[in-house]
């Protein structure tokens, strides 16, 4: 919506149609909107931490470290624009080099992911609450589900369509992440953009 050419039409329409107001945020407001889940209160100050969460247009990645929040910043590599092919060479080396460069004195640091993708590899996983996903699994786990076809993963692994064909390219953009961080773990707490907005709404009426 933020891109799409029509997308104050689609609204207007939402809006005759239902009576609903849509307001689209920007990529830097949906960063914030994540900073305000409040994950970083619970983080050890004494390590560095980088919380990336995918999405279907866009990929949002804040750095905590020092107990503080270092930067925040939005890529549009996101699954659907994937699958679209819609991101191109120069995206990508673009967010390797703004990783790689704004990371490297926070060493070492800990991953941690939000987003439907990473919380359906976490429960596949089996892996026991609050443990870490070793970058290797994702990287296996990417491996695997590429192997097979959107079908295949919905009667292999129980998928949703709609899940079955982001899932992929979610993976890579958590793996890539991942790698050029230097972060050979990731956490995947029950957190994410739904518990932001439910925060930042609760404040704005409550001022009301």
């Amino acid at each position: 919506m933020r891109d799409a050419t029509n997308g104050k039409e689609i609204m207007q329409e939402i809006k005759a149609d239902t009576g609903i107001d849509i307001d689209i945020i920007s990529g830097m407001e949906e960063a914030t909107v994540l900073y305000e889940t409040h994950i970083a209160d619970n983080l050890n100050t004494d390590k560095s931490y980088l919380y990336i969460d995918v999405g279907g247009g866009s990929t949002e990645v804040t750095l905590f470290a020092d107990g503080q929040t270092i930067f925040k910043e939005s890529f549009n590599i996101g699954t659907i624009r994937m699958l679209n092919e819609q991101v191109t060479e120069e995206q990508w080396e673009h967010m390797k080099w703004y990783i790689k460069t704004h990371v490297k004195d926070y060493q070492p640091l800990e991953a941690i992911g939000t987003g439907g993708n990473i919380n359906k590899i976490f429960s596949l996983s089996k892996r026991k609450e609050g443990k870490p996903l070793p970058l290797e699994l994702i990287k296996d786990y990417h491996k695997e589900l590429s192997a097979s076809t959107v079908e295949e993963r919905m009667h292999l692994y129980n998928l949703r369509s709609d899940r079955a064909d982001v899932i992929v390219p979610a993976l890579q953009i958590y793996s890539s992440i991942m790698r050029w961080a230097g972060a050979e773990e990731i956490y995947v707490p029950k957190i994410g953009l739904a518990d932001g907005l439910i925060r930042v709404l609760y404040g704005e009426l409550s001022k009301k």
